[in-house]
């Protein structure tokens, strides 16, 4: 039986347990589990992480816990009773743990692996603390450590800073919310800024002393050294080193390491320095031989220098390597340091190049204490401490120090009878009182123990030597009295025997008979001679002898005249002695009574260290002269007492300040004292008012703490003594006191006067007071005390007094006193504190001190709840709340201080009045809202209260009120805020409503609300579980409290409701953005009451509909409902479908249709701003964002017709479009806002970036704008349209200056159209399926233009890295429904070809390429892409039987380029090309590929004839080896003649094709034989024989008639020369035919821009081309369509391969070994090898087969067939692709297989179903490096380049981005110039024209002749500027006015084909005709500029 556990609450997992059993609960190892029922040793109960899922679980499993349990029952909560900081531990860890892994996921290293080392660390200490074996200190260390931790990693994770208080976790619930600030802010601050340190230490290392000529031992000596004053800062470091320049115990690192302690900041500076001096050991000269004498010396060897100043900037792990320096005489040693700072180097030099001290030098800073912890390892391994000579900035009292530190200056000595002067050497000992050597106190410095002696440096030859060496003799304090050091002189012989004579000594004692010590300073010693042999042993014998020449008595002249002296230095730093005679004659003051008054007048006098040290002593002192003479000396022991007490508040000796107050507790017995110092204290205070001087008062009520204290202490002393007695008397004379207190306070003066400072100085010290009257009286008679004191200063103070600040001061220590913590006293004091702190904030004064104030009284009322703190909190309500939200609206209003300081304290001020205002909130009850609301008199106080408060809150609630990690507070504060808004609300449905309805009131009330609710501190989703959980608990979600007051509200306000509609549209609908599901639920209904209560008022809700859609946008465009939100807007009906109940309630409704449509708007407009959104996120791509953000501009323009939005979004898409780089879709964009504005003066407002302008100037910043950005993005014709419509506005002004400019500006484009190369893009056909797109991608197609330079391949993999998850589909058929429906995203990416409008530019000859490549690519609206397959049963003899190509043709919404690089697809369309079309298609585009190169040979274009040698081998080749035969037997055999009787036109046209080949060839062999080189002549002959070959296997004897009447001719070789005069021979009946100029004539660079080579293909491309690209025969070698563009693999094109006769045409059915050539029809145009048109000889790979690849296309049978029929011209790029062309590996199976042949463009589709489409399939482009083929060719030499040759119909472009070759048939008469001769068969009219890719367009065939000329200024047409207009009867799109082109009449038709006489068997069609107008489009799209 199941049984609730009393005691097992809580444990931990201990392992893992799977929960296969019935109700098992899985647990994992280290889980917290709370246990609810217990059964026969399992537990029931639930994870603490997931507390939904209950199940059960061994008890075995679990280690059980102590806890405390909250709310015991159903809800109960459970806490363990562990250490707090345990608890935070495991809590933080766990959510560090996710994070962590997300950090790896991220990728952010750095972070992970500090993460990663810091969670083992607390793991660590969390073992050390669990298992409590630590001592308390270490405890606490180790909790300091975790805490430090934890606040690290929340701050690196963006966790919420910790308030904590003694390491442990603080429940804000617990403490006021003023100590909650305090808490979190000094967590702030502590994590900002580190307070600097004011003590600094020097840590150095010595480790070597390089130098090359060492070999004797040395001594060095560091000091730091002010350069300033000329003075060693500190005692001196001493390392021995030995010979070879190491320390010698290096073992001892004390030895070698010190530190220089107790550094002042001001130390750290230029000019002090670490000097440092190295002596040797050893013979008298450096370089001497070694002689007998085994005598060492100490002698100068070097000195190095470095300033502290570098170590502040130097990386302090760095070893320095310190220059060595000697002195050049050693006479100069004592000071070459100061030579070498001073940088004198003629008195020194290097010791020696290599010569180096090596030593580590680092500052640390802080107290030595923290280093000791800090820096563990220093002090553990050993380490000397070198002291400051003298105190410390500070003295610590207990500081023990007795050094004395005696300097050997210098020497005077007689020659002593030598004739050269001495070698002096002293040698210095200390002798105690009895004589005896004392040993070990004489030390060199710190870092060597002390030795019994010392012996100084030996200066060589020198009677005036200066040694400035300093010695220390730490000598105990009780050994001072009676000890003298002597120093022993004696000369250093340097002969053999090296020995040291003795010739004299001197002396000194340390002591003077007075007990007074050696005084500091310099002193002149006498040298007593004495013989070499002398014992100074006994020294009572020289001790009776004078030492000092100072102390000669005046009668002895002979010492004094003596010139030998020894002058020494001498400092004593003794914390027990002192040189101060009078301090001794104070302390001693009973022996000379007389002496009393002059030694209290000298205290002043005395130094302040001298005084601490002898503290107690002196104030035993004076006490004692009180007591015994107070009526003599009262004054002066007072005066000596306040002198005492000041010289404590310096901060040098702040820290004796506790030794006074033990004093004053332990040692003090004056108990009499007390009547003298009130009487004294009272004295000075009656005089204050009149007293000239206030110094010496202000002294004295400085040092008032303590003497009440003495005081106070005095009388309780008396008191025990007698007990009790004078009481009255005593508390009389403290009343009298007061009084005259309050009397000086009540003085109102000047600001500046001396009372008015006196005043202030009272009040400083004052508070300190209260704790030593509350010793001996009650706490309300202190307060009575203080309320008086305070009460008594003048009210009526002037802002400027600095006495106010002062007052407030005083006011501020009072609330922080222990009296003000009584609430006995807090009755008395409060109503005096808070007159005087509103009268300081009103004034808006002190507020940094009023806010601490309030902080003090608030968090005192909190830690007690009782009646007396609700008393006071009604008192502070009534007094301050009003003060206190004007105060914050004051301050929050104010500009913010610029300076950091400033700007802190500004933060500070405004966080403690918010804090003081949460606090008295929250303390406030029912009781006091209602005392509040009824003390308003009148309606409009409360209402002015009432939107203070609101106001107040919204401050409050914004992000920038705290710190983002201050989560902790925000929830209080909002807790505070939701309570006080439930009172308020009743008062405002009380006062508010009906007929006093106020709409201030209630809008700000409502507006509060929705911010309250959409704070990011609210939006639970966001956070972890685990925080959402604690937030749950403790507060609930607050939001649907809100959301549920202000359903409440709302309903209560009736027909008010109009007031807020549409005004509270936009905040309510935000409210409904968050994704609560209970707070929708709430808010929702009210948009329905709001639709309602519209609809009522003015029969619509167009009102509401405008406001939500602009509220809409603003709100996504501010993030609102990013990836937390996504749930809301999922569904259909995104923001209404979860809530059935509105449509519900709108359907019931009389405007329900209205009503839906609007919801259906509403929804569609979010699932685009949604995209938006999540595009626009950080690290989106740029093209996703300008998709997303076309779609929403267009949706804006079109359904919502919301102008001002509409404009925001096309600047917001320029932006994107010029960050991207996209220049030309930047311009089209800003031409949409340009088009919206007209030339007129009016004044426009100032709108985004733009000023206040006219439209005019508005509109010509656009244009010039627009200008430059069409420049930058090289659509230069589009920049000359604008820059003439702005010559044009500058003419009509006559402004001839900008005029110029203007023209100038359109010159430099024009030129900038001929000179500059323009690369050629390629476009992909892109389709999105699945619903897992965005969506405006969703299941749609699109055409993108491609960026420069980008293949299929790399747009491909571009597309992939947008859409990570995107599925790449493999084939090009349309996807079926599964795919459009399914939870994924497939991505089917193809090319497609350009086929630019019929343009009178591509058509016209003479044209350079450079124009006309423009017009090829752009204004596009449709698009082609082509698919070769079999229908019926496939010849495996001859595939060509049955190939048929599938051409589809795309139409998109709007033209490219355009506002984006991408539109959306708005129309396919199919048709099929018959086998015997293909055909012809095939030849016709080799044949003038051929005429081409032929032209472009003879025009002299190319400087090698490789290409045309390497296009007539192939086409040669083939021919002979059965290509042409292949469709000799396909299409020329019975059968399918019988067979296919509609195509007998079409054979004929093959055939005369085919003849036509044969004569273009015999006509190029010729060419080729004038200009072959030398070296390939056998190749010219082979190729001549081979084409006797080919005529015959053709069966052509002779030529038909009218081909042989016409020789080709070319007048001068030019083709252009002949335009107009040169009859065309061709063409049987004489008509006159043009020769065209090549497009693509211009230079071979050009060609390549467009592709990115390999080095070998550009080889390849300068090589095979020449300068012969031209764009017709490019274009012809345009591949067909890929069958999957996806594919990359490279083979034949498929249009070649579908024209080759052998079965090397890939198909599904075909053998394996042809797959090769079927992979490559899954190829882009550019991939795709133009296999069959020639091998690359330059690639020896190909040229092994040359004989594979071959033209089968016969001569053409008609030369004036008009080019439009056969090639449109492809961009400049071509030829660079047909270079790269590969051939593709042809099955030998198949015997010879020829290369397709290049099938004409059929100009007559002869009503065969197949042709519903104009263009056919196209020649192959080349486009994979590696592959390539033959040069570009040009137009047959068989014809005088007959008009239409270079036609380009948009069927017809070439684009080389497309699978397929456009050179799509056009129709002649949109694409030829060229007139109808009147010459034969006048029976044939002209045929209409046909639209591109319009169905089946059929055509005449006629004669063509005659000049363009007329025709071409016909069709003179500007360059069109926008998109050029698609004729659609649907939507057409106005042009701007300015750029719109003159409707272009009827286009002159080209004349027929002469042999396209079959008339009769096309039908035309209407709709492809380009004359019918189109409609106007419907303004439903954005306009295309």
């Amino acid at each position: 039986m199941w049984i609730p556990t009393e005691h097992e609450k809580y444990g931990v997992v201990l392992a893992s347990f799977r929960g296969t059993v019935q109700h098992g609960l899985p647990l994992e190892i280290g889980d917290t589990v709370q246990i609810l029922e217990k059964c026969e040793g399992w537990y029931r109960g639930f994870i603490l992480k997931n507390p939904n899922a209950k199940g059960i679980f061994p008890c075995s499993y679990i280690h059980l816990k102590n806890a405390h349990i909250k709310n015991k029952g159903q809800f109960e909560t459970v806490i363990p009773t562990e250490d707090s900081v345990i608890t935070e531990m495991t809590s933080t860890l766990r959510d560090w743990g996710a994070m962590w892994k997300q950090l790896y996921v991220k990728n952010e290293g750095d972070l992970f692996h500090r993460l990663w080392h810091v969670m083992n660390e607390i793991l660590d200490l969390r073992r050390q603390v669990l298992v409590g074996h630590l001592t308390h200190d270490r405890m606490r260390d180790v909790k300091q450590h975790i805490t430090a931790r934890l606040d690290w990693g929340n701050e690196q994770l963006g966790l919420d800073l910790v308030p904590r208080r003694e390491f442990s976790m603080v429940d804000p619930d617990e403490i006021s919310v003023t100590e909650l600030y305090r808490l979190m802010e000094h967590r702030h601050r502590k994590k900002e800024t580190p307070v600097p340190a004011s003590t600094h230490h020097l840590f150095v290392h010595m480790k070597s002393l390089m130098s090359a000529n060492l070999g004797e031992e040395l001594e060095v000596f560091f000091h730091i050294y002010d350069g300033r004053e000329n003075r060693p800062l500190s005692e001196r470091f001493f390392v021995r080193l030995n010979k070879s320049g190491v320390p010698k115990s290096p073992e001892k690192t004390e030895r070698q390491c010190t530190l220089f302690v107790d550094l002042g900041s001001s130390d750290l500076r230029k000019d002090v320095y670490i000097v440092v001096h190295i002596i040797r050991i050893g013979r008298m000269g450096a370089g001497e031989k070694k002689n007998l004498c085994s005598v060492q010396y100490r002698r100068p060897f070097g000195c190095a220098v470095v300033s502290i100043a570098n170590l502040l900037t130097a990386d302090s792990k760095d070893d320095h390597l310190l220059k060595v320096y000697a002195c050049n005489t050693e006479s100069e040693w004592y000071q070459i340091h100061e030579n070498i700072i001073k940088k004198a180097n003629s008195r020194y030099n290097l010791s020696g190049s290599n010569t180096g001290l090596s030593v580590a030098l680092q500052l640390l800073h802080g107290d030595i204490e923290q280093l000791r912890r800090e820096y563990m390892v220093l002090f553990t391994r050993g380490v000397s401490i070198t002291r400051k000579l003298g105190f410390s900035d500070i003295i610590m009292p207990g500081e023990m120090r007795n050094d004395l530190y005696v300097t050997l200056e210098k020497g005077e000595f007689e020659k002593g009878g030598k004739s050269v002067a001495r070698n002096v050497e002293i040698t210095v000992y200390v002798l105690d009182i009895d004589g005896q050597i004392l040993k070990s106190h004489v030390a060199a410095g710190s870092g060597e123990p002390g030795g019994d002696e010392y012996h100084s440096l030996v200066l060589y030859h020198n009677n005036s030597p200066r040694w400035a060496e300093q010695i220390k003799l730490p000598i105990p304090v009780d050994m001072f009295r009676g000890s003298h050091v002597r120093f022993e002189f004696r000369h250093c012989s340097t002969k053999d025997k090296g020995e040291k004579k003795l010739f004299g000594y001197s002396f000194v004692p340390l002591m003077q008979e007075d007990g007074r010590t050696l005084p500091d300073g310099t002193h002149e010693l006498i040298i007593h001679k004495c013989e070499e042999n002398t014992n100074l042993a006994d020294c009572s014998r020289y001790l009776k002898l004078p030492f000092s020449k100072a102390n000669l008595p005046c009668n002895n002249q002979s010492l004094k005249g003596t010139k030998e002296s020894f002058w020494i230095t001498s400092f004593l730093c003794s914390t027990k002695l002192t040189q101060n005679g009078d301090m001794l004659d104070l302390l001693k003051w009973r022996a000379h009574p007389e002496r009393i008054n002059d030694s209290l007048s000298k205290l002043k006098e005395i130094d302040g260290s001298e005084i601490v040290k002898f503290l107690q002593d002196t104030l035993d002192t004076l006490f004692g002269i009180l007591d015994e003479s107070s009526q003599r000396y009262g004054l002066k022991v007072f005066d000596s007492l306040v002198h005492i007490i000041n010289l404590l508040q310096d901060s040098k000796f702040q820290h004796f300040k506790p030794v006074m107050d033990t004093y004053i507790e332990s040692h003090f017995a004056g108990a009499l004292s007390y009547r003298d110092l009130i009487k004294v204290l009272k004295w000075y205070v009656d005089r204050i008012v009149d007293a000239e001087h206030q110094d010496h008062i202000q002294q004295v009520l400085k040092a008032s703490e303590y003497i009440f204290k003495y005081i106070i202490q005095s009388r309780r002393l008396f008191s025990l003594a007698t007990g009790g007695q004078n009481e009255e008397e005593f508390r009389v004379c403290i009343h009298e006191l007061f009084m005259s207190i309050r009397f000086f306070l009540s003085q109102e003066n000047k600001g500046t006067s001396p009372v008015t400072q006196t005043q202030a100085v009272f009040l400083r010290t004052f508070p300190a007071v209260y704790g030593e009257l509350l010793k001996i009286f009650t706490v309300r008679e202190v307060a009575g005390f203080v309320r008086d004191t305070l009460g008594s200063l003048p009210a009526t103070a002037h802002a400027e007094c600095p006495l106010e600040a002062v007052k407030l001061q005083c006011i501020a220590k009072t609330v922080e006193s222990q009296l003000y913590t009584n609430p006995d006293s807090r009755c008395i004091l409060l109503p005096v504190v808070l007159r005087l702190l509103q009268a300081h904030m009103q004034e808006q004064r002190d507020l940094v001190m009023c806010g601490r104030i309030l902080t003090s009284m608030l968090s005192l009322i909190k830690k007690e709840e009782n009646s007396t703190a609700v008393k006071e909190v009604e008192l502070i309500v009534e007094s301050l709340l009003g003060v206190l939200l004007r105060t914050i609206l004051e301050i929050t209003n104010r500009p913010q201080p610029t300076g950091p300081a400033l700007r802190l304290q500004f933060q500070d001020v405004t966080g403690e009045f918010v804090a003081c205002l949460l606090a008295l909130l929250r303390q406030m009850s029912d009781r006091h809202y209602q005392q509040l609301l009824q003390a308003f008199t009148s309606k409009d106080d409360l209402r002015d209260f009432l939107l203070q408060i609101f106001t107040v809150f919204r401050i409050l609630i914004r992000p920038e009120m705290f710190p983002k990690d201050w989560t902790v507070m925000r929830l209080v504060t909002n807790n505070v805020i939701i309570t006080t808004v439930l009172y308020l609300s009743d008062a405002l449905r009380k006062n508010f409503l009906n007929d006093k309805f106020d709409y201030k009131v209630w809008d700000s009330y409502f507006y509060l609300s929705v911010i309250f609710i959409n704070q990011p501190c609210l939006q639970l989703e966001s956070f972890s579980p685990s925080k959402r959980k604690k937030i749950l608990e403790k507060y609930g979600d607050m939001r649907v409290m809100m959301g549920c007051e202000i359903f409440s509200m709302w309903q209560n306000l009736g027909e008010h409701k109009l007031n807020f509609i549409p005004a509270m549209i936009g905040p309510f609908l935000e409210v409904t953005l968050v994704p609560q599901p209970d707070l929708r639920n709430v808010m929702i209904p009210i948009f329905h009451d709001m639709m309602d209560w519209e609809q009522r008022r003015s029969g619509n809700f167009k009102q509401v509909e405008a406001k939500l859609i602009d509220k809409l946008d603003s709100l996504m465009s501010e993030g609102k409902g990013d990836e937390t939100y996504r749930e809301l807007f999922n569904s259909i009906i995104p923001l209404f479908g979860p809530y059935p109940s509105l449509l519900k309630k709108i359907e019931r409704e009389t405007w329900r249709e209205s009503g839906i449509s609007l919801i259906a708007t509403v929804t569609r407009l979010m699932e685009r701003l949604l995209d938006y959104r999540d595009c626009m996120k950080l690290g989106e791509v740029d093209g996703k964002k300008i998709g997303c953000t076309v779609s929403l501009l267009n949706f804006y323009k079109t359904e919502l017709n919301k102008e001002e939005m509409y404009i925001r979004y096309i600047h917001k898409l320029y932006d994107l479009h010029l960050k991207a780089q996209n220049y030309t879709e930047a311009s089209y964009t800003l031409l949409l806002y340009d088009e919206l504005l007209e030339w007129s003066e009016r004044p426009l407002r100032e709108f985004l970036n733009y000023p206040m302008q006219s439209e005019w100037q508005r509109k010509e910043y656009l244009h010039l704008t627009i200008v430059q950005n069409f420049d930058r993005g090289k659509c230069w014709e589009n920049g000359i349209i604008l820059c003439r419509e702005l010559a044009d506005q500058y003419e009509s002004y006559y402004d001839y200056r900008n005029l110029s400019k203007m023209r100038m500006m359109e010159a430099s484009l024009y030129d900038k159209i001929m000179d500059q190369q323009r690369l050629e893009p390629e476009f992909f056909r892109v389709g999105f399926y699945g619903k897992k797109f965005p969506f405006f991608l969703r299941n749609k197609e699109f055409v993108c233009r491609g960026h420069d330079y980008e293949r299929l391949e790399a747009f491909q993999q571009r597309m992939l890295n947008e859409f990570p998850h995107a599925i790449a589909m493999q084939h090009v058929n349309q996807p079926d429904q599964t795919i459009y429906q399914a939870e994924a995203q497939y991505l089917q990416i193809y090319a497609v070809t350009p086929i630019p409008e019929s343009q009178d530019v591509l058509q016209r000859d003479g044209v350079p390429d450079n124009i006309k490549s423009f017009y090829k690519f752009n204004h596009i609206w449709r698009f082609r892409y082509d698919r070769p397959f079999h229908k019926g049963t496939k010849d495996k003899e001859n595939e060509f039987k049955s190939l048929w190509v599938e051409r589809t043709t795309l139409t998109l919404v709007q033209s490219l380029p355009g506002i984006s690089r991408w539109f959306e697809v708005e129309k396919r369309e199919l048709v099929e090309v018959s086998p015997l079309e293909n055909a012809i298609e095939v030849i016709e585009n080799k044949n003038l590929q051929l005429r081409t190169l032929i032209t472009q040979c003879q025009s002299r274009q190319m400087q090698n004839i490789n290409p045309l040698t390497m296009c007539l081998n192939g086409v040669i080749d083939a021919a002979v080896n059965g290509g042409l035969a292949r469709y000799q037997e396909a299409f020329f055999v019975k059968d399918y003649i019988m067979n296919h009787p509609e195509d007998g036109e079409k054979i004929g046209r093959l055939r005369e094709l085919m003849f036509e080949q044969a004569h273009i060839l015999e006509y190029g062999l010729a060419v080729h034989e004038k200009f072959v080189p030398q070296d390939m002549r056998p190749l010219h002959k082979k190729l001549v024989d081979q084409f006797h070959l080919m005529k015959s296997s053709l069966g052509i004897q002779e030529f038909p008639a009218y081909v042989r009447a016409s020789p080709v001719h070319f007048t001068n070789g030019s083709p252009r020369t002949c335009r107009t005069s040169v009859p065309s021979i061709i063409s049987p009946d004489g008509g006159r035919g043009i020769a065209r100029r090549s497009p693509l004539s211009y230079p071979a660079v050009n060609r390549y821009s467009s592709s990115s080579l390999s080095s070998q293909a550009s080889n390849e491309v300068s090589n095979i081309t020449g300068q012969s690209e031209s764009s017709d025969e490019v274009f012809n070698m345009q591949p067909s369509p890929s069958t999957s563009s996806l594919s990359s693999n490279h083979s034949a094109s498929p249009n070649v391969t579908s024209s080759a006769p052998s079965s090397a045409r890939g198909s599904p059915q075909m053998a394996d070994k042809h797959k090769h050539s079927r992979e490559n029809a899954c190829l882009s145009p550019r991939e795709r090898p133009v296999s069959a048109i020639f091998p690359n000889p330059l690639d020896p790979a190909q040229r092994a087969a040359p004989h594979h690849i071959g033209d089968t296309t016969l001569p053409r049978s008609d030369p004036n067939l008009s080019a439009p029929d056969k090639v449109r011209p492809t961009p400049s790029s071509w030829s660079l692709d047909s270079v790269k062309e590969g051939i593709p590996h042809f099955s030998d199976s198949v015997g010879k297989s020829l290369c397709p042949p290049v099938p004409p463009r059929p100009p007559y589709s002869a009503g065969s179903s197949a042709k519903t489409m104009r263009s056919q399939s196209p020649v192959p482009t080349s486009r994979s490096p590696q592959k390539s083929t033959a040069p570009p060719f040009t137009p047959s030499p068989t014809e005088c380049q007959s008009a239409g040759l270079v036609s380009n119909s948009p069927v017809l472009s070439g684009s080389y981005s497309s699978g397929i070759s456009s050179l799509s048939r056009c129709s002649v008469s949109e694409a030829s110039g060229t007139e109808l001769p009147s010459g034969d068969h006048p029976g044939h009219a002209l045929p209409p024209p046909a639209s591109a890719g319009a169905a089946t367009t059929t055509m005449p065939n006629s004669v063509s002749s005659g000049s363009d000329e007329p025709i071409r200024r016909e069709n003179k047409t500007p360059p069109p500027y926008s998109v050029y207009e698609r004729n659609n009867p649907r939507r057409p799109v106005p042009l701007p006015h300015s750029l719109s082109i003159p409707p272009q009449a009827d286009p002159p038709a080209l004349p027929p084909k002469p042999h396209q006489l079959r008339t009769g068997s096309m039908k035309l069609d209407p709709a492809s005709d380009p004359r019918v107008p189109r409609p106007r489009p419907l303004p439903r799209k954005v306009s295309q500029l």
